[in-house]
């Protein structure tokens, strides 16, 4: 990976715009649309972290959508992309990165139309389940910085030990810029429970990233096993969607068809 992060945001913004001129693409030997594939970033991130899973996928034929995650609390965040979903017609296959999964998994029953949810090195809580109390499980804790704010307090990871946690197969100078604008997290984003389990009744495929040091493989394993989804191991880091992008497509293109 060797471009800069602003040339991944300039990426992650082309792709986002040329979406309102997208024609409806065509299921190959199905003869009906292809699913919209709805892009779900987690914590420390944005949208533009998905530029080049969404190049790949607009090159295969795939509307493409990519939420902003307002990154508020588990409760607030699932509403916001609830209402989001319920604005795109069709079916629709919602993939969820890190504390994401979580977004989709309490999101996915909400609207009609939801075909599958994809993982990926995801958050998947069971209702009643904190991120907080999954995250005490794993065995690679988070160098986390905790910050007041008016109504509350946010959280970011340590910038001199982002490269370490979150993103070890990254280039060093693109992990930096990773650290430099990663979007904080309301601590509400841990401490709200989880209200549905979209898992239960929807197809799921997870990614499991086996150098991952944000949220340990060990964990990923036993809630992809929980929830029964079809599971996909890559030597990765937790930002598996910058440093394999072509094995996040693949999956999420498998779980489309």
């Amino acid at each position: 990976m060797r471009f800069r992060f602003s040339r991944l945001a300039v990426a992650g913004v082309a792709a986002l715009a040329l979406l309102a001129t997208s024609a409806p693409a065509t299921a190959s030997g199905t003869g009906g649309p292809k699913p919209t594939i709805v892009l779900v970033h987690g914590a420390w991130a944005d949208s533009s972290s998905w530029a080049p899973v969404i190049e790949r996928l607009r090159r295969d034929g795939y509307p493409v959508r990519a939420i902003a995650d307002p990154l508020r609390g588990l409760s607030s965040d699932t509403a916001y992309v609830t209402a989001y979903l319920s604005t795109i017609d069709g079916p629709k296959v919602l993939v969820g990165h890190s504390y994401g999964g979580a977004v989709i998994t309490n999101a996915a029953t909400a609207v009609t139309g939801v075909k599958s949810l994809v993982y990926i090195a995801g958050f998947i809580p069971v209702k009643g389940e904190t991120i907080g109390e999954l995250a005490a499980k794993s065995s690679t804790p988070l160098p986390l910085i905790t910050t007041p704010v008016p109504g509350g307090a946010e959280v970011t990871i340590d910038p001199a030990q982002f490269r370490a946690a979150f993103a070890g197969d990254l280039a060093p100078t693109l992990a930096a810029d990773l650290a430099t604008t990663q979007r904080p997290a309301d601590t509400r984003a841990v401490t709200d429970a989880g209200a549905t389990e979209g898992f239960r009744t929807i197809p799921s495929w997870a990614l499991l990233t086996r150098q991952d040091h944000a949220i340990s493989p060990d964990l990923q394993r036993f809630m992809d096993t929980r929830a029964g989804a079809r599971v996909t191991e890559v030597d990765a880091s937790h930002a598996v969607m910058l440093s394999r992008p072509d094995v996040v497509t693949k999956l999420v293109e498998q779980a489309a068809r």
